[in-house]
């Protein structure tokens, strides 16, 4: 059987059994939900080209997001709505979303590694760690899910308000974005708790 690279150092979290790879896209754009995936693989059947999402063209990403779903022993995508970052934080609302995804795996994962440095509360023992998207698999097939689910929302999104732009910065805030918000003001997928929606609204602190 195959091992997963930097499969061994998630393996000491006191459970056996399938692990689920955890991660989440969109804590940094002003507009849209944060998505997030949990993705159990099977170590019999490695999906190849499985990495960090953003180190991806969009059109492997769409490959591998067919294939992880079609070869994943389990896999489970939520969200985090506009109106629930701005209530919590993106922070919680990105912890959120996590937990709606292991709870869509529907008890097929007895362990779990997150990308990043904040575990979700969840009902399986779990692991934080920086980079974990390139360093094991389950993580960067939860990284591309995520990623690519998120994006078509933008897409989405561009139908409903093509003066922003989301087609092409999915919005995350580029130069165009903020030059489209200044003239336009936000509209209501725009995250109001972020600075740069605020200050469109002429709000402050």
């Amino acid at each position: 059987m195959a091992t997963e690279p930097g499969m061994a150092l998630f393996t000491d979290t006191g459970a056996g059994g399938p692990m689920a790879g955890i991660d989440e896209a969109g804590r940094g754009p002003l507009a849209g939900p944060v998505v997030a995936a949990a993705v159990v693989l099977d170590p019999q059947s490695p999906v190849a080209g499985v990495t960090d999402s953003k180190k991806l063209t969009a059109r492997a990403r769409e490959r591998l997001f067919d294939a992880i779903r079609s070869q994943a022993v389990a896999y489970a995508i939520a969200e985090a709505s506009v109106a629930e970052i701005d209530r919590h934080n993106i922070l919680q609302a990105a912890l959120l979303a996590m937990q709606r995804a292991v709870d869509g795996l529907g008890g097929r994962a007895a362990h779990a590694v997150v990308d990043g440095n904040t575990c979700p509360r969840l009902g399986i023992p779990a692991r934080a760690r920086v980079k974990a998207d390139l360093e094991v698999p389950c993580v960067g097939a939860a990284s591309i899910l995520a990623k690519v689910t998120r994006d078509r929302a933008m897409l989405g999104l561009h139908e409903r308000y093509p003066a922003y732009g989301f087609d092409r910065h999915k919005g995350y805030p580029t130069r165009d974005h903020l030059a489209r918000l200044a003239e336009h003001g936000p509209c209501p997928e725009h995250r109001r708790s972020f600075a740069p929606v605020r200050r469109a609204l002429g709000e402050t602190g």
